[in-house]
């Protein structure tokens, strides 16, 4: 260590001792606290395409899209390749999407773009039967389908397909929520087109379309610590969601998907975080706005959000 070096040396003067040890003071703390301010720097996560690939290794990144790009580099493609991730698993398993949280044991696999295809469907019905997420750097794609919806008679249209174009507007680099809006606004009884794309897929991996799982049982994160990434500030080590937070959240992506026809597991723990110590649902309402106001929440929405934390707490369901 360069102190237990220096102690070797022949003594310095008293003002000259005082300055070196200052500013061996200063750089000591600069150091604790560059260390403290970024964990994720000695943690690093294995990963494969999910199509087939060697392993690689990833580490340093504390959002999504810094993931997307360590992963990206690691594998030598464009980062906008990457569709999403999935954890432990190589299969198009909806129940365990990465969202926000990634368990420090955890084998992430990530789903890049492969064919496209191009549907044309006739709207018969006011609902679509489509729930919609994002990946967080731009690319919507399809987490479930409502079983007997319009879209179900569909065969074209799969969980985990990347929607690229609404008739022939581009919604790449649009939030899930947008790409909702969009098709919920499209007028009942006409005939609109989906550019679609799906992910790569191996031939031995092809496999019957998926529904998207029952989202009751998925667990947010594995093991007892996680690494949560956000969209601003740097990743911190968490302790695992305690059971109650778990059943909030997932009380909450309920409600995303019955109010905006979307599932956002990252969202909606936001959401529950923001609401931990508020005493009140005005307190609560102004909370999201400072964190969440480019969504623009319903009042009535994030009054059924504070009602479902507060069943949790008190242990309702």
């Amino acid at each position: 260590m360069p102190l237990g070096l220096r102690g070797k040396k022949k003594a310095k003067s008293k003002d000259t001792s005082k300055l070196v040890e200052s500013e061996e003071a200063a750089a000591a703390a600069a150091a604790a606290s560059s260390a403290a301010a970024q964990p994720r720097a000695r943690l690093h996560f294995h990963t494969q395409l999910a199509h087939g690939s060697p392993t690689g290794r990833v580490e340093g990144f504390s959002s999504v899209r810094e993931l997307y790009e360590r992963i990206a580099h690691a594998f030598h493609i464009a980062p906008a390749e990457i569709m999403f991730c999935t954890l432990n698993t190589h299969r198009i398993d909806m129940d365990k999407l990465l969202g926000g949280q990634i368990g420090l044991e955890d084998f992430i696999f990530a789903h890049i773009k492969g064919p496209k295809k191009e549907v044309d469907i006739l709207k018969s019905e006011e609902s679509l039967g489509l729930t919609i997420t994002d990946n967080g750097t731009g690319c919507a794609f399809i987490k479930r389908i409502k079983e007997g919806s319009l879209i179900d008679q569909i065969k074209m249209v799969c969980v985990g397909d990347h929607i690229e174009s609404i008739n022939g507007k581009n919604v790449v680099g649009y939030r899930h929520y947008e790409v909702a809006k969009l098709l919920k606004a499209l007028e009942k009884g006409q005939t609109f087109k989906l550019q679609l794309i799906e992910p790569m897929k191996a031939f031995e991996m092809i496999e019957p379309r998926l529904k998207g799982g029952n989202l009751s049982e998925t667990k947010i994160s594995r093991g007892r610590e996680t690494l949560r990434l956000r969209s601003k500030g740097p990743a911190t080590l968490e302790e695992m969601p305690s059971d109650v937070e778990e059943k909030a959240i997932k009380k909450v992506d309920d409600l995303l998907e019955m109010y905006m026809g979307i599932r956002d597991i990252e969202l909606a723990a936001t959401m529950v975080e923001a609401g931990r110590d508020k005493k009140n649902p005005d307190e609560f309402a102004v909370a999201l706005d400072e964190a969440l106001g480019d969504f623009a929440f319903p009042d009535e929405f994030v009054f059924d959000v504070w009602g479902a934390i507060g069943d949790a707490k008190e242990g309702r369901f």
